[in-house]
């Protein structure tokens, strides 16, 4: 291929000289050649990339077709059940109840009814008339020690930080949940002004890195988080152990995305790249953490406090069951995020294989709250690829009593899954700190679009709900929906899940025996 290439430059030379020979004004084709020959001669002699080393210039359309092939795949060759990690119709389906436009569809389903996972719900000969159901269902949260408990809507936006996305994303995501009444989670990235601006419901996140609320060294600093934990924007507060695309990895902000305004939010410092360490600092031990759930509490002034999840060990759960069995001390919510949960930047490995899946997930904890007697003190808050209102009421069914939504609330930003939220170049403007590309997206337009995503989807839920003849998602059990098994085999998740007796784990005579061994093994004075 080298021959040919130098066959190439001697002969385009040639031509182009004996052109020039006959009209001066030939010359001019050098410019577009002579580059082409130098990128070539480039391409011989880097040691680099075999392929342009190999094949000079031509092998640089290797790369060229290799950087527009998912745009390739995403808009000429997958159907509309192919696209990962969201296919064509479930990004459509958000797209049109974002814009508000015809969401139904024609001729049946393009599902196959047949196949293993295939999942429906048992809807009833006593269904609910729509207009005599409640369209915009409250559930408080809030235990027995909670002072100031919080009525949360069905249908919230998810952890997503400002400095993962962009300030106008953030703008719009608050003022649409300030418009539809539902809370908004900061993310670990700290609160920022345009959490703050819009008067949306907020729910704080705080991380390992304790960001707006650290010390110099990263340490958590009570002063403060209460002076934070007290605005009134501020409903709830979270404590994140994990996140379902990265547990056990920690949090990494690239320092391209790190400006002035982001590290004076977060109480860091600018020119590299902020990690969040894969563990908290502020407390060690199951124990510890009620000491710490207590001081939030009491910094916050009696607000909901919870913890945000990725189960792993099981064993480790339970021991913060047993801890808040020992010590009196309950969490007033849990966020179960599943391992198919989405981030702006995880290793394959850690995407791919690390975590348990949403609906094993909630099933576990739901039924260790229950075995421990503490489901009545704590709501269970999921997310994990929830964006319809059949993922709400397969949630609700497993054992959540709320659900949150990161990419679906993207989706209806005008998110087009670009796969580029790692690299501050997100043509969207969501995912970037790029202040071109930021422009391109207008709070005033987009938080309608979030607002009525929002609200379509809750209706949607409500509604399959009502179908099931049920009035309220507190009456959602696990025998509400199928799931096909195979090809003849069909179960419940009551089948599949079956509930534990309430209080059955308090005492080790009576552990259901899928929960023996890490029963036994979890201790509150350790993780």
């Amino acid at each position: 291929m080298r021959k040919i290439f130098l066959l190439f430059c001697v002969t385009s030379l040639s031509i182009i000289a004996l052109l020039t020979f006959i009209n001066v004004k030939s010359a001019l084709l050098l410019l577009i050649f002579g580059p082409l020959i130098l990128m070539g001669f480039y391409d011989m002699y880097q040691s680099k990339k075999t392929i342009r080393r190999n094949f000079p210039l031509l092998g640089r359309l290797r790369y060229v077709l290799e950087s527009i092939g998912p745009e390739m795949r995403q808009y000429f060759i997958e159907t509309d059940l192919d696209g990962k990690p969201f296919n064509r119709l479930q990004r459509s389906l958000v797209y049109q109840r974002s814009k508000k436009e015809t969401d139904t569809t024609p001729f049946g389903t393009q599902l196959d009814v047949y196949s293993e996972g295939y999942e429906w719900i048992n809807h009833s000969i006593r269904a609910l008339p729509f207009n005599k159901i409640n369209h915009e269902p409250r559930v408080r949260i809030g235990s027995s020690q909670c002072s100031k408990p919080y009525d949360a809507s069905l249908f919230n936006i998810s952890a997503m930080s400002y400095g993962s996305l962009s300030k106008n994303a953030i703008l719009a995501l608050n003022s649409g949940a300030k418009m539809g009444n539902f809370y908004h989670n900061t993310g670990e990235g700290g609160i920022s002004p345009y959490h703050l601006e819009p008067g949306g419901d907020i729910v704080w996140n705080i991380g390992t890195g304790y960001f707006s609320c650290r010390d110099a060294d990263g340490n958590f600093n009570y002063d403060e988080y209460a002076k934070r934990a007290k605005l009134d924007n501020i409903k709830m507060i979270e404590i994140k152990f994990s996140q379902g695309a990265k547990p056990g990895h920690g949090g990494m902000l690239l320092k391209e995305k790190v400006t002035d305004e982001i590290a004076a939010i977060r109480i860091v410092g600018k020119g590299k790249d902020v990690m969040s360490p894969p563990t908290h600092s502020a407390f060690s031990t199951p124990l510890e953490l009620m000491e710490f759930v207590k001081l939030l509490r009491k910094g916050s002034g009696g607000k909901p406090i919870g913890m945000k999840i990725c189960i792993g060990n099981k064993s480790e759960f339970i021991a913060i069951c047993k801890a808040m069995v020992e010590t009196k001390t309950y969490l007033d919510f849990i966020t179960v995020d599943g391992g198919e949960g989405g981030t702006g930047a995880a290793p394959q490995e850690y995407s791919d294989h690390v975590g348990m899946p949403l609906r094993d997930a909630l099933a576990f904890v739901y039924d260790c709250l229950v075995g421990f007697d503490l489901k009545k003190e704590i709501k269970i808050i999921c997310s994990g690829k929830i964006i319809t209102g059949f993922d709400i009421i397969k949630a609700l069914s497993i054992g959540a009593d709320v659900c949150n939504s990161a990419r679906g609330m993207m989706f209806a930003l005008g998110c087009i899954q670009a796969l580029e939220c790692h690299t501050n170049t997100c043509p969207t403007g969501v995912a970037t700190q790029d202040p071109d590309l930021v422009k391109g997206l207008v709070p005033a337009e987009k938080s309608v679009r979030v607002a009525r995503f929002q609200h379509e989807t809750v209706k949607s839920a409500v509604e399959l709900m009502a179908s099931a003849g049920l009035a309220h998602p507190d009456d959602v059990g696990r025998d509400v929906v199928s799931m096909r098994i195979d090809r003849t085999t069909i179960k419940t998740y009551a089948q599949t899940y079956p509930e534990p007796v309430p209080g059955c784990m308090l005492e080790g005579h009576s552990v259901p025996t899928y929960m023996f061994y890490f029963w036994k093994k979890a201790s509150a004075t350790q993780f």
